[in-house]
């Protein structure tokens, strides 16, 4: 549905500068799959190198980076029809892997707990919120909204308020020896002490920050200018300005905005304690309880396009009284992207983690309106560059 949203005229373009085209993740997908499952965990020959090259990897941490080289050679590139043939190829021999291979193989150390299986699960979801944030920046005229879209609408600004998290643990990671799936920066589990805190009730929203840009403060890369107003970058459209949404920023002017309010943006542990601890002292799954995620409890799992005005989902409060701390946006931290004690890379995806460990990322923890069921767990970590525009990521601020 993604792919066939867009203009063809748009296929071999390239709508973020450091993101690759259309044409790279309708073949990257696959090929990953096919790659990581079929050709190095079950040592099945490969269906087609030239494409296994070209589509391996779709990050590119600089602009100068091998991968925004062959974007450059477009006119070399496969035809859309030749790329969903070899997908089709791809897709039917990890069908027929899951149905009839021996995925899990203690001591394997690519299929112990079908740890190759999960992975690809996972990596198709995540890219899919990529390619989200990379059609957002295509004309409306290029593309097509899905049938049942439906545009977000404003709510009435909800009051502000604070609400203070006492001191007490956050636990950081996952158990390796435990039976959940985790990518390589997810381990090992780690108990931290969080001193008291106080933190917004709510995100930051587009009202408050405009008090910001009044005062000399930045546009956020989500908002447009029209004829001394701003709107908003909406998925599919230009929308009216949504003053009760949270506002969609960077982590460095996340933390602009917060010192010029005299305070500072969360760390990953008090994130933690403010969406999953309790009063009594044991952890949540989620801010809401142990249930699983449904639409009840936030704007995730592409329940929508678009930010919807914060305070739109009480059911998902954790706890404390904190609002919207999973779904809506991202949550933005201080804390710079690094491994947890006891990190090991996994031999399936050995640099996942490690070529960003430059104190230059952030973690983000939360959820977007676009993110997977899948990938909403507590010890899940994404990250980004402190200047990234481009995510759908909100903020909070929070005092000591």
């Amino acid at each position: 549905m993604l792919f066939d949203s867009i203009s063809p005229a748009i296929y071999y373009s390239r709508p973020i500068p450091l993101r690759m085209m259309p044409a790279f993740y309708e073949g990257h997908l696959p090929a990953f799959s096919y790659t990581k499952l079929i050709h190095e965990a079950l040592h099945k020959p490969s269906l087609n190198p030239y494409y296994e090259k070209i589509f391996e990897r779709g990050i590119d941490p600089t602009p100068d980076g091998t991968s925004a080289a062959l974007a450059r050679q477009a006119q070399t590139w496969p035809t859309r029809a030749e790329i969903q043939a070899y997908g089709a190829a791809c897709d039917a021999a990890i069908e027929d892997a899951l149905m009839n291979a021996d995925l899990d193989v203690p001591g394997d150390p690519l299929l112990d707990r079908a740890w190759a299986v999960w992975t690809i699960l996972e990596h198709e979801p995540m890219h899919h919120e990529t390619f989200a944030y990379i059609m957002r920046r295509i004309p409306p005229q290029h593309k097509r909204p899905p049938d049942d879209y439906m545009p977000p609408r404003d709510a009435e600004h909800p009051p502000l308020s604070r609400v203070e998290i006492p001191s007490g643990v956050a636990t950081l990671g996952l158990r390796r020896d435990g039976e959940t799936f985790g990518w390589d920066n997810e381990f090992e589990e780690t108990q931290v002490r969080v001193d008291r805190f106080e933190c917004d009730a709510y995100p930051v929203t587009n009202r408050q920050w405009m008090n910001f840009v009044r005062d000399g403060g930045p546009v956020p890369p989500f908002w447009l200018e029209d004829g001394g107003t701003f709107k908003l970058l909406g998925a599919w459209e230009t929308l009216p300005m949504m003053e009760s949404a949270p506002v969609w920023v960077t982590g460095d002017q996340a933390r602009a905005y917060a010192a010029w309010c005299g305070r500072r943006v969360m760390t990953e542990a008090e994130y933690h304690r403010a969406a999953f601890g309790t009063p009594d002292e044991f952890e949540r799954a989620y801010p809401w309880g142990d249930d699983p995620p449904s639409p009840i409890y936030g704007n995730f799992d592409w329940y929508s396009w678009d930010p919807m005005p914060v305070g739109s989902s009480p059911l998902g409060a954790s706890a404390w009284g904190v609002h919207g701390l999973i779904g809506n946006g991202w949550e933005h931290t201080s804390t710079p992207f690094g491994p947890l004690p006891g990190f090991a890379p996994h031999p399936i995806y050995p640099p996942y983690s490690t070529d960003f460990f430059d104190g230059k990322h952030y973690v983000v923890k939360g959820a977007s309106p676009v993110t997977s069921v899948e990938l909403i767990r507590r010890s899940f970590r994404n990250w980004y560059y402190g200047d990234y525009p481009y995510l759908f990521a909100k903020f909070r601020t929070v005092l000591s």
